[in-house]
């Protein structure tokens, strides 16, 4: 993988310490870069779970549905809360679990 010069914007190898041109450091550019794919990782997980920031969404869709469902066909949505909230759980559990295997 190649590093390129944040000063000249030269190619470099990626364990080069210096730009080869201009003698910049590098080191602070990979630096940067990591901690921007962390807060970008951060921003696309919820629970805890890659890709999670969808579950919100998908979960209110479910709702939604389930009530349009219960009015066509006359069954009560109550019935259906607690397994909602069960799956809730579950998420959250696994996004806990998920988060400390992935720091170890």
């Amino acid at each position: 993988m190649m590093v390129y010069c944040h000063n000249c914007g030269t190619k470099n190898e990626e364990e080069d310490e210096y730009c080869s041109k201009c003698g910049t450091p590098l080191k602070e550019n990979v630096e940067h870069r990591q901690r921007a794919e962390s807060r970008q990782r951060q921003r696309e997980e919820c629970f805890g779970l890659p890709y999670g920031n969808i579950i919100v969404p998908l979960i209110i869709g479910v709702i939604l549905i389930l009530s349009g469902l219960s009015s066509i066909y006359g069954f009560e949505l109550e019935n259906l809360w607690p397994a909602i909230i069960v799956i809730i759980g579950l998420l959250i559990i696994a996004g806990a679990i998920y988060g400390i295997r992935r720091k170890n």
